[in-house]
């Protein structure tokens, strides 16, 4: 498996379908779905029966794709998550030389620039690992003021604003993009 090496603040671990309740915890406050549904909670039956399967879909330990634990170094507090996978790995042709970087974090530990720290750490790791990757990309909603800010911080630029279509449903987004020195 491809290590994720700790922050000064932070360490890591890939979850696995084992880490459902993770999922779920982050999923239960409405401030934290505002930008993602309207703020609706997720149900443990869809985390189970939705999202662990279509992580597994990307899921590759030895690329470093899949959704990454956030945990606080000092007093092992679960934060959020960080996920990184193929560019629509959910299509007919999921790219292999643009990544998809995204983070959900529970709302207490918002504006600590843990989101940025974690989602740097993740992807340093998985693009050293995988010279093939030309770009690394992230999609928001456009008034998703934070996340924007955290692809900011990653070296993202604005590229367009478009209707994401997802098998989870269509959404007005942002697509941010960082190309990748060859």
């Amino acid at each position: 498996m491809l290590p994720i090496s700790a922050t000064a603040r932070l360490n890591f671990a890939l979850l696995s379908e084992q880490d459902a309740q993770l999922l779920f915890e982050v999923d239960q406050d409405a401030e934290v779905m505002r930008y993602l549904n309207g703020g609706k909670l997720t149900s443990m039956q869809t985390i189970v029966e939705v999202f662990v399967p279509r992580m597994l879909q990307y899921r590759n330990p030895a690329l470093g794709y899949g959704i990454w634990q956030v945990r606080r170094s000092d007093d092992n507090a679960y934060l959020g998550w960080v996920l990184i996978r193929p560019m629509g790995f959910n299509s007919q042709t999921p790219s292999t030389d643009e990544l998809e970087i995204g983070w959900r974090f529970k709302r207490e530990y918002w504006g600590r620039g843990y989101a940025s720290e974690a989602a740097s750490a993740v992807a340093d790791a998985v693009l050293a690992n995988n010279r093939r990757v030309q770009f690394l990309s992230a999609i928001a909603m456009p008034d998703n003021a934070g996340s924007i800010g955290v692809m900011r911080k990653l070296g993202m630029q604005f590229v367009k604003r478009f209707l994401h279509r997802d098998a989870l449903g269509d959404v007005d987004a942002v697509l941010y993009q960082r190309a990748l020195a060859q």
